[in-house]
């Protein structure tokens, strides 16, 4: 009996855990929107797009993927693949351009259902 009290709660449990929601993120890269990332990076996240890469605070992601954007307009973004992992994860997408096909690597960290971005490889 008392085995399968835990196993009931130990699926509840599980049923009931939710994942970072990274909506917000995938749609702003839809749109080519950087602004609308304001208050989903850490203190510092890893920025690498084509021709730069550094480590820097969100005011500077900010500019760094609004000066990508400005010369690469996104049509699409289609989302390849996402893995959540205790208080982490990571997606993988594909946006595409006028002038191009990209890959995206996105990492983050979750606090509770919000995922904070670590790191931004756009390549």
């Amino acid at each position: 009996m008392k085995r399968w009290l835990l196993l009931t709660l130990a699926m509840c449990g599980f049923l009931f855990a939710q994942a970072a929601d990274i909506t917000s993120i995938s749609n702003a890269l839809k749109q080519g929107n950087s602004a609308s990332l304001t208050g989903k990076f850490d203190k510092e996240a890893d920025i690498a797009l084509p021709g730069s890469s550094k480590r820097c605070d969100e005011k500077e992601a900010i500019a760094m993927l609004s000066t990508f954007f400005s010369g690469n307009k996104p049509k699409d973004f289609k989302l390849l693949h996402h893995a959540d992992k205790k208080e982490s994860g990571f997606f993988v997408g594909k946006i595409s351009t006028a002038t191009g096909e990209y890959r995206v690597n996105i990492t983050y960290r979750a606090e509770g259902n919000k995922a904070i971005i670590q790191s931004i490889r756009i390549e």
